[in-house]
């Protein structure tokens, strides 16, 4: 599981310098999502961009690798007059969100919670394996512990902690004008999300943020997932029912006495049956729910 996890979610520097065969392949591509903002495409996390008199804003910057490729992307949005965003926020402190942070921390200003600095400061360990700290230039210069504002382009861009979720320090962004919200990895569109528990995030924390963001939804507000195409309110909403029910279910088995190998094997409800296409695969979405429901080692339920 942990080698399958691992090389999915891409977010070890090593990992990333292994796939750059496949990530010389990948295209950045670019779309409209609404007023100064537009949306990043490529390999690892979408990023967010807002264009306009003062420069530009990106939140988060995918892999080291892709660093041209993202600047090329962003000349074309500017038509050729910038290529180098002024602010970099990120989302959150994985790999595949802060790639890009020791290139463009060289000349803009990267903002995130408190606690992605420490992470990315300290160096961690995710799934048994040793991440080795971040250097100085991808290191966070602004932080905030409950939320902040800046005044970009014209709008106000409004950070928000969302605690214990993905993360123990994820950033919702929205921008008010345009009606766009980022929320990082604590949405993925239609595709089973990854729970960081050794960075504090937790399965009760991201639903009560997920429930959080549909409750103070501004209506017609664009939504930019973590990973998946540019997405609305039902989506969400269809995340969340999906949440929901997965907690029941594996609730309901541990009820019935089922272990789970058991439960694992039942599967979820067949109209989630792709949602396992991506980097978080049913088996180990279902192992995440059950270990966050009985508080025991997969690892050592499963041996």
């Amino acid at each position: 599981m942990k080698k399958v996890l691992l090389s999915a979610l891409l977010l070890l520097p090593g990992l990333a310098s292994a796939q750059m065969g496949d990530l010389s392949k990948v295209q950045v591509k670019s779309q409209p999502v609404a007023g100064n903002v537009h949306m990043l495409e490529g390999a690892g996390g979408n990023i967010g961009v807002s264009v306009g008199p003062d420069g530009i804003l990106i939140v988060d910057d995918q892999f080291a690798p892709l660093v041209p490729k993202i600047r090329a992307a962003l000349g074309k949005l500017t038509k050729g007059k910038d290529k180098t965003p002024e602010y970099v926020l990120n989302t959150h402190w994985h790999f595949d969100h802060t790639g890009g942070n020791a290139d463009f921390g060289r000349e803009g200003t990267i903002v995130a919670h408190t606690h992605v600095r420490t992470r990315l400061m300290n160096g961690q360990e995710l799934v048994g394996m040793k991440i080795p700290p971040a250097p100085k230039e991808a290191l966070p210069v602004i932080t905030y512990t409950q939320g902040m504002s800046l005044f970009f382009n014209g709008e106000e861009v409004q950070l928000t902690h969302l605690p214990l979720g993905h993360t123990d320090g994820d950033t919702l962004v929205y921008f008010t004008h345009s009606n766009v919200l980022h929320m990082g990895d604590q949405f993925t569109r239609d595709v089973f999300p990854f729970i960081d528990m050794e960075s504090g995030g937790s399965l009760d924390g991201f639903m009560r943020n997920v429930e959080r963001v549909l409750q103070t939804l501004p209506q017609g507000a664009k939504i930019i997932p973590g990973h998946g195409a540019l997405a609305t309110r039902e989506d969400l909403e269809r995340f969340s029912a999906m949440l929901r029910e997965s907690v029941e279910l594996v609730n309901g088995k541990i009820a019935a006495g089922k272990t789970l190998d058991q439960i694992k094997t039942e599967g979820m409800p067949e109209k989630y049956k792709d949602w396992g296409s991506a980097f978080i695969k049913q088996e180990q979405w279902l192992t995440t729910v059950y270990k966050s429901l009985t508080g025991k080692n997969p690892d050592a339920v499963t041996k």
